[in-house]
Order: C-alpha cells, then structure tokens, then sequence
C-alpha cells in the first residue's frame, strides 16, 4: 500500500494531530497551509492558499490518501462559504479516485437524537448543521460517481496537548495558574469529546483499511462521554483546584458585539442534552484498549496551563 499522505490545513486541530499520528506511523507526510506556523517534525511542507482549486491540486499531485482537515472562521461559515470550500476541494481531486478522510460532527443531528449511530437519520437543528449536512452530501455525490472514496469519522468536541482555540484554552483554564476552572454545559449532562491525539490514530488506522471499505464511509468515534463534574474531577486530580460552572450567558452577551460568539451561542443546545456517539464498526477496526484512559488524556492536556506550579506527571 502507498504510505503517502497530504493533509490538507495542516495548522488546525485535525490537521496537527493527524500529521503527528501518520509520521509515527512511518507515513510520508504532506502537509498544506499558508504558513508553517506549527511545524510538525517529519512533515514536508507545502505553502499554497486553499483558496485555490490549482494550488491544492500541485499540492496533492499523484499523492492517493488526502485529509481535509480545512476550515474556516466560526462565524464564516454562511453564504455558501463552507459549500465553496468544500466544492474547491472536491474539484481538486477531480476524478482521479483517490481517498478522502474528512472529519464530520454532531451537528448534523436533533437535539433529542440520545444516541448517534452511522444508521441514524440526519435532522440538522440549526443553520449551522444543515451546512454540515449539505457538505457531507457533496461528498457523497462525489462517491457516488466514483470521482473518489470518502471516509468521515465524526467525533465530539476537541481537546488535548497542542491545541488552540478550544474550550479549554478559550473558557476552562484561562484561571488555572489562579487555582480556578470553569466547566462548560449543564450539570449531570454528559458530553462528548474527542481527545486529539487518539482520533488522529483513529484517521491513521482508517487509511490502512480503506482498501476494506466501500465508497462512501461514516464512522463514529466514541471518544469520552462525561459529564461536567466527572471532567472536574479528573482536572483536579492533576492539581486540586476550584470548580464552577461557566456562565454560558456570557457567550449571548458577547455575541451581542462578536459575530463568533453569536454563532456559537446558537449550539448551546449541545451541551443541555446528552448526544452520545457510537460505533461498534469503528470499535472493531481499533481493537480493544485504544483510547487514551480519561484521567490520563485530561492531565496532559491541562499540564500546560498550570505553568510552573504544576504538579509532576
């Protein structure tokens, strides 16, 4: 099998982690961006704008595993934006039949759907997720004329070492050097969240089977299913610190000026109610005990917010 793979926005959550998990695999890893802003030891960088049809199709070349792990600012997602996007990539690829992994998420579902399986009928809540739903469409138009094999893996909310702009960074421990945390949701309301450095495995393991798959593929990545207080526990297990809940009444404030946070205050209803994923499918293709264990993926993601009083691994 060709061990070759270019990665398509390779400074954002997916793109980073996803590198890192194919380079420790042996992969010889592409990595596309307008800059190089977080280098990847063992990544051949390309500089291109993915903007451009040409330059991501020079980027990918004869290369016959692509991960588009693109995306745009939260808040330019609307006017058919995402859709271009993904209509930029599509067209790159062209015809050649070559594989795509994209990475999908749960906002393609009702706020009532408890249990989110592949089979599960799509029922998109907001705006936001009837994009997601017309995106996902696009690629399985595309699969269906045999342009290429796409494979989703959708996964909860991201969090890990070396990641920005999540909730962590952005709400949770911004007071943690002050012995504070605020927990994002509602109480006793499980979440889902994906811990970084194992779904970029999950990516990794899926490229070695896609020869296994068919043309248009869903998977679901379990990830930790937890509530606020059990994610509070397991953080001050690394440093006991104060817990509160975060007042999510803040992001409608702020939205009032932040078009960012205006459009993050419309998902709020993912954290009142309880959206599990599950895929026994994808379970059988990791093979048991492939999750990093919850209190050990929760301490290495919060160790570098304590700083230098944090306590040692």
């Amino acid at each position: 099998m060709d061990k070759r793979v270019i990665i398509l926005g390779i400074n954002g959550h997916i793109g980073h982690h996803v590198a890192k998990a194919f380079v420790a695999e042996g992969w010889d890893v592409t990595g596309f961006g307008r800059s190089n802003r977080h280098p990847v030891p063992g990544v051949r960088f390309v500089k291109g704008d993915a903007e451009s049809v040409e330059d991501m199709r020079a980027a990918i070349g004869d290369i016959d595993l692509v991960v588009n792990a693109l995306n745009l600012p939260y808040a330019a997602w609307d006017k058919g934006r995402k859709v271009a996007q993904t209509e930029r990539v599509i067209a790159a690829i062209g015809t050649t039949g070559r594989t795509l992994l994209f990475p999908g998420n749960v906002y393609n579902y009702a706020a009532t759907d408890r249990l989110i399986t592949p089979d599960l009928a799509q029922r998109p809540q907001t705006p936001r997720g009837a994009i997601r739903v017309e995106v996902e469409q696009l690629y399985a138009e595309a699969a269906r004329r045999g342009d290429m094999q796409v494979i989703i893996i959708r996964a909860g909310d991201f969090f890990g070492p070396e990641s920005e702009n999540d909730w962590f960074d952005l709400v949770m421990m911004t007071e943690a050097r002050k012995g504070k945390v605020k927990l994002m949701g509602a109480r006793g309301v499980p979440h889902a969240w994906a811990y970084l450095p194992d779904l970029g495995r999950a990516f990794e393991k899926l490229a070695w089977h896609r020869t296994e798959l068919g043309q248009f593929e869903t998977f679901h990545f379990t990830g930790h299913f937890v509530t606020p207080e059990q994610m509070g526990a397991a953080i001050s297990r690394v440093r006991p610190l104060k817990t509160s809940m975060f007042p999510r009444w803040l992001i409608g404030a702020m939205g009032l000026v932040d078009p960012t946070m205006r459009e993050v205050g419309k998902m709020g209803y993912l954290w009142d109610y309880p959206q599990e994923l599950r895929d026994e499918r994808l379970e059988a293709i990791l093979g048991p005990d492939f999750a990093t264990p919850f209190d050990e993926a929760v301490e290495t993601t919060v160790m570098p917010f304590l700083g230098e009083n944090r306590m040692a691994a």
